[in-house]
């Protein structure tokens, strides 16, 4: 009978064991089977299933510290004949699923080369499911007789140590490398990953540049979490001057001296339900300060190292600069009460009728919400944009935006339907610096209603009907910095002559 008994219980396990040995071998095999993660070869249903990641995660960490507060219970009581083999296989089982999960997730989501975070973050995962799968089977073979209660409890902690591993990777992807230690007391910064803190010294004024001392913290605070070294989304990153000017797969994402056509500024007055806005899901994005900001920074040239001073910004955008983050302290309280006085004139100069503007903007957000919106807090001049609607927007509903064209400073009408008849309305638009009328019906007879926009300082007619007829037309808009006019009917001799016309006009022809 102790035979048979002995037998039995050496048996028991063996297909526990197996068939445990086979998912850890399969799931350390994944990565290297699968190959590199390509984005673009993915479709939707892997993208869905992998959303689910964030999800399913917690079940297995939930169920693991269950275990663990169940053995510990076992320990301080002698007479606990509670087993946790079956909320253990649970935990298994859940953290298969995770992973398998997380895994259609990396492979959805991640474009190009995954930073070391990521990859640290996918190996942690299968780790931690191989730790609980071998724990599983250890705890299988304890009830089945084995004498090995302490191994199994090492595993358990071994368990925890991965998990805190790999989860510490996940909350550095959606929160940021600095996400337990910003705000950790100095003294514990270091143990989370933070730099300790060295004494802040003041930089004096006159040392002060646009770009370290202003944009940039715009930037860190609003963009850098999705575009840095350890996640660069869009394969774009923002962390650095030299990253950011070179772009992401969408290409040129900051463009100097062009703000209306930078990437950065065009996607973040998108409206917020749009799928190209950023930042994306209804994260906070730029306010109207910093917009007003880096669209200054950007159209003086977006210079690395020019020193604030130096600058000279107009009174709005000190103002903004002021509000946002004082630049430096007024010791002379008179002169700080005249300079707010100057400040808030200039505002006000600019302001004057905002009421009555409101009134129209409201009227044609009933029809478009979100579509148009004030270029900033200090200003009257408003921007529209039809790219979330494209090819559902039309000269019919161009007249509907008439309220508000007297105010327009930007139109981007980008692949829309409208026709040559949308831009005599647009005539109106006496402040009009930015036109976009990219892959639209227009014409050379419309370039007669653009030549009367006087404003005009950049013009995207890029894959429309223009020929060099039309070019030629354009070039009698004095004050035309940026003309995009690739995929068109335009010729190279065309774009030489026009050139000649006004040379200090840049022509962007995509090649």
């Amino acid at each position: 009978m102790s035979d048979i008994a002995e037998n039995t219980i050496s048996r028991k396990p063996i297909a526990v064991t197996l068939l445990g040995l086979i998912i850890c071998g399969g799931l350390l095999a994944m990565p290297g089977l699968a190959g590199p993660p390509n984005s673009e070869a993915v479709s939707d249903t892997v993208r869905f299933i992998g959303r689910f990641h964030p999800v399913i995660l917690h079940l297995p960490i939930g169920i693991l510290t269950l275990v663990i507060l169940l053995e510990i219970g076992a320990i301080f009581s002698k007479n606990s004949n509670t087993s946790t083999k079956i909320p253990m296989f649970f935990a298994a089982a859940t953290s298969v699923i995770a992973v398998l999960a997380g895994f259609l997730l990396y492979q959805g989501e991640t474009e190009g080369t995954p930073t070391e975070v990521l990859t640290n973050h996918l190996w942690g995962g299968i780790a931690f499911s191989c730790v609980v799968i071998v724990g599983f089977i250890i705890k299988a073979w304890t009830d089945a007789g084995a004498s090995a209660a302490w191994l199994y409890r090492a595993m358990l902690l071994i368990g925890v140590g991965v998990m805190t591993y790999a989860s510490h990777g996940g909350a550095t992807l959606v929160h940021g490398a600095d996400y337990l230690s910003k705000y950790a007391p100095p003294a514990l910064k270091p143990l989370f990953g933070g730099e300790a803190v060295a004494a802040v010294v003041e930089k004096p004024a006159a040392e002060k540049t646009v770009y370290d001392d202003v944009v940039a913290p715009i930037l860190e605070e609003k963009c850098w979490k999705c575009h840095n070294a350890d996640k660069i989304k869009g394969k774009f990153r923002m962390d650095t001057y030299e990253l950011l000017l070179k772009g992401g797969k969408e290409g040129k994402d900051l463009i100097p001296s062009d703000a209306d056509n930078s990437l950065i500024i065009v996607r973040s007055l998108l409206p917020i339900d749009d799928d190209e806005r950023m930042p994306p899901d209804e994260k906070p994005g730029l306010t109207a300060d910093e917009l007003m900001i880096v669209k200054w920074w950007i159209n003086a040239g977006a210079s690395p190292d020019q020193k604030l001073a130096v600058a000279n910004p107009p009174a709005d955008i000190a103002a903004a600069i002021t509000r946002r983050a004082p630049v430096a302290k007024q010791h002379n309280p008179g002169e700080a009460q005249a300079n707010a006085a100057k400040e808030a004139d200039a505002a006000k100069a600019k302001t004057d009728g905002r009421d009555k503007i409101q009134l129209a903007v409201a009227e044609v957000q009933k029809s478009f919400p979100g579509a148009v919106q004030f270029e900033s807090q200090d200003s009257n001049g408003l921007t529209f944009t039809a790219v979330s609607m494209r090819g559902k927007f039309s000269d019919e509903d161009m007249a509907k935006v008439t309220p508000v064209i007297a105010s327009l400073v930007s139109a981007d009408l980008s692949a829309s339907l409208i026709s040559d008849k949308s831009l005599a309305l647009l005539t109106g638009a006496t402040g009009l610096k930015n036109l976009r009328v990219s892959e639209t019906k227009i014409t050379d007879a419309g370039i007669d209603s653009i030549v009367k926009m006087a404003s005009l300082e950049s013009l995207n007619v890029y894959a429309t009907e223009i020929t060099d007829a039309g070019l030629q037309k354009i070039a009698t808009l004095k004050g035309l910095k940026k003309l995009y006019v690739w995929r068109s009917k335009v010729t190279p001799a065309g774009i030489e002559e026009f050139k000649k016309k006004l040379p200090t006009c840049v022509v962007e022809t995509g090649t």
